[in-house]
């Protein structure tokens, strides 16, 4: 998707919608226009050259939207739906729309009842993402060879979904998949919520400050994520409970049986699992690598 000459907006310019923002500049727009309340981050932003107009006025918005050929809406899930509710009406006919939520089914529910044909709504995920929070935290750099999900809605043709694509593609992203609103939801209750929650679950055990003196790395990487944004975590959470919960469940199931082979002493039940799950975590990754080379 060629940007030359083309009206470019962000909705919210937190570390995600800032990323895409220093991203975005980089393509050449006409012009990169941000809304966002708070109006020291617009101000930085405008200082850093990433964006050419900002406003926290929702008057100016939707004169903005009404020019705007590529929409970036960067919020949390429930303020994307109100977004959308408020605003469907005021989107440039043809532009492309996208939201970045981390989960999808309630947005596709408002969707349907958001009747325009005219315009081109193609719902994404970034995989990528820091433990920093805000614009401060902004970086393009999270975007390099980062699997982005695509879930086009019902009436985006191919044509556009190619040049949004390789607009991706221009920012870094390498491997861009398509999948169903459910079918987003539930693996990425794995991918990613799940592994949030095991995180924190893992810091919230043990009440020793010191305990970083003793970890070789092992700790580290597995609590990264655990400096987290609650608010935007606990919405995702709970708005995408039922499916993980169900992936809660399963982990716990893995967890209860290696506990007990641990506690049972049962060696070769031990052996036999931490040996199928290296194989299994080997293929993952060959087949990661395989892709990859495929599509260069």
């Amino acid at each position: 998707m060629d940007l030359k000459n083309k009206k470019v907006s962000i909705i919210g310019l937190g570390m995600m919608g800032g990323a895409f923002a220093h991203g975005l500049k980089k393509l050449n727009p006409e012009s990169i226009s941000a809304y966002d309340l708070n109006n020291e981050i617009l101000e930085q932003a405008l200082s850093d050259g990433v964006i050419t107009f900002g406003t926290n006025d929702k008057n100016t918005l939707k004169e903005i939207l009404k020019e705007s050929d590529l929409v970036l809406i960067c919020l949390y899930p429930l303020a994307t739906i109100e977004f959308l509710k408020e605003n469907f009406k005021n989107f440039k006919e043809g532009s492309i729309v996208s939201d970045i939520s981390g989960i999808k089914l309630p947005i596709f529910q408002v969707l349907k009842d958001l009747n325009r044909d005219d315009i081109f709504y193609i719902s994404g995920h970034p995989m990528a993402g820091s433990e920093k929070e805000g614009y401060g935290g902004a970086t393009d750099k999270i975007f390099q060879n980062r699997n982005y999900i695509l879930v086009p809605f019902k009436n985006t043709n191919q044509e556009k979904l190619q040049d949004f694509k390789e607009l991706l593609k221009n920012l870094g992203f390498t491997n861009i998949v398509e999948t169903t609103p459910k079918n987003h939801d539930s693996k990425i209750a794995y991918t990613s919520q799940l592994c949030h929650i095991i995180a924190s679950a893992l810091v919230d055990s043990v009440d020793d400050m010191t305990i970083t003196d003793y970890e070789g790395g092992s700790y580290a990487d597995l609590t990264r994520i655990a400096m987290i944004n609650a608010p935007m975590w606990t919405e995702i959470f709970i708005e995408n409970k039922d499916l993980l919960l169900e992936q809660i469940e399963n982990f716990e199931l893995s967890l209860d049986k290696i506990k007990n082979q641990i506690k049972d002493k049962r060696s070769d039940d031990l052996s036999n699992v931490l040996k199928d799950v290296r194989k299994k975590r080997v293929v993952m990754e060959v087949d990661r690598i395989n892709k990859h080379h495929l599509e260069d």
